[in-house]
């Protein structure tokens, strides 16, 4: 999406009125707003990517199941205390 902002400088303008005209314009376009929003998004991991870390993870969670059934790796204790 691009917004084309455009302000010309008028006879008897000076340069800092032309300046504050123009981020006024940006302003009220929405452009600095959307590239504050956008300053810091990741983009979307692609399919293979996803598939290849899924799959990855599932191996390594078979071969510390398989260690841990051959008593090979302690088998790992439960997250947090007791409820109470």
């Amino acid at each position: 999406m691009s917004d084309n902002v455009e302000v010309e400088r008028g006879k008897t303008e000076s340069n800092l009125s032309v300046i504050k005209r123009f981020s006024r314009r940006m302003q009220d376009a929405g452009v600095i707003q959307r590239l504050k929003k956008e300053r810091y998004s990741e983009r979307e991991k692609s399919s293979n990517v996803r598939r290849n870390k899924r799959l990855t993870a599932l191996g390594k969670k078979a071969v510390r199941d398989r260690l841990i059934k051959l008593g090979k790796l302690a088998p790992r204790r439960p997250r947090g205390g007791p409820r109470r």
